[in-house]
């Protein structure tokens, strides 16, 4: 069964943390959810890297799939409206 990739860009901030939490609770059996700490000491230029491949300015960010759908912190409305939790067709 094909999983949808969540990709989530952080850089420790509250904000950040909270998105994190939030699309975590969302996520359903067919969510990936990946996180990207963008100050991360020892991934940081391979995360950095994703970032500007897919246009992140500010965080947090979320691309689903590998396209940027979000920035900024989303509400729930959002994140279901992009498709998070939400089963694949």
């Amino acid at each position: 069964m094909a999983k949808r990739q969540i990709e989530i860009f952080t850089a420790n901030c509250p904000l950040c943390d909270e998105t994190v939490r939030t699309v975590q609770e969302l996520a359903c059996s067919n969510c990936e959810v990946l996180v990207y700490d963008l100050r991360s000491s020892q991934e940081q230029q391979t995360y950095l890297a994703k970032a500007e491949h897919y246009g992140v300015q500010s965080v947090p960010a979320i691309a689903i799939n590998g396209v940027l759908v979000l920035t900024g912190k989303p509400t729930r409305d959002q994140l279901l409206a992009v498709g998070v939790g939400q089963p694949l067709n």
